[in-house]
């Protein structure tokens, strides 16, 4: 059941496939940039409802001084560029000032068009759920729109005690504050919940909107029941070894990644298999690099 198999070589990325995997990378990048300036130009910022970090420091200054707030954007994203480029590799931030740069492009092309509502409720939830999806096409692609995002990635490694996430958020409330003492508490509120929509979406994008479910079967009958999955749900199977703790005998877990479609299929051929396996079910947000059919 269990044997080895001499490995195969590790493929070496040619020059074409570099090129590939940049224009790749560039038009995702592009594609991000315009759904986030269509989210800023179009929804957010005409109803004066303001992301956080850079964007929602830019949004504001823009609104009060009507200065140009793709190159807001840009110029106070220099600094954390700069001071990012020693500590968190010359890749990330290259293409984080590429992404910066077309934002600033793609917000003074968007910003020719009229808003497409004045309902706050509808601009919230609408303007996070793009700005969600196009910060996450970003950031998928080994970029950042935001500098406080790369400070605080760069503060958590010498303050143990915080994560990434509680700095942005401790960032996020000044900015939220002034939006409330200069706007009003409503539009801060609005802002917390565009803030909050958008998480949702980013998470969304950077895990996977299809999840998949990976199962963990332990029986007496690990090998009849992989055969009895592969057969009825055309879905490959890995056997792993594993000792049971009371017993201490050695066993076979069966796993394997399914559509979460197949989890009632899966139990009723485990279960007609071996009626007391073990299933354990988990979530999971992305898969690559095995065979896996999606139904």
């Amino acid at each position: 059941m269990f044997f080895h198999k001499k490995k195969a070589p590790v493929r070496v990325k040619t020059k074409k496939d570099l090129v590939i995997e940049f224009f790749k990378r560039l038009f995702f990048l592009i594609l991000g940039d315009f759904i986030v300036a269509i989210a800023l130009e179009l929804f957010l910022l005409p109803n004066k409802i303001f992301d956080g970090g850079v964007i929602g420091v830019s949004m504001i200054t823009s609104y009060l001084t009507n200065w140009n707030l793709g190159l807001l954007i840009f110029l106070i994203n220099i600094p954390f560029i700069l001071l990012a480029f020693k500590s968190l590799g010359k890749k990330f931030v290259i293409y984080t000032f590429l992404a910066i740069s077309i934002l600033a492009v793609a917000t003074n092309i968007v910003h020719h068009f009229n808003p497409v509502t004045g309902d706050l409720l509808l601009a919230t939830v609408f303007g996070g759920i793009l700005l969600g999806i196009g910060v996450g096409l970003v950031l998928r692609n080994n970029a950042s729109l935001d500098g406080t995002e790369m400070l605080s990635m760069i503060l958590t490694k010498k303050l143990k005690f915080v994560s990434v996430g509680e700095l942005l958020m401790g960032m996020n409330l000044f900015v939220y504050a002034a939006a409330g003492a200069l706007f009003g508490w409503d539009r801060a509120l609005y802002s917390i919940l565009t803030y909050y929509i958008a998480s949702k979406f980013i998470d969304s994008v950077l895990e996977g909107f299809d999840k998949a479910k990976s199962v963990r079967i332990v029986s007496d009958f690990s090998k009849e029941i992989g055969d009895s999955i592969m057969k009825e749900l055309d879905t490959s199977v890995t056997y792993m070894k594993a000792t049971g703790g009371y017993s201490k005998q050695e066993k076979i877990i069966t796993f394997c990644v399914v559509s979460k479609f197949d989890i009632p299929k899966l139990k009723e051929v485990v279960h007609d298999v071996d009626p007391k396996a073990f299933i354990v079910t988990e979530d999971v947000h992305e898969v690559e690099g095995i065979r896996f059919k999606k139904k």
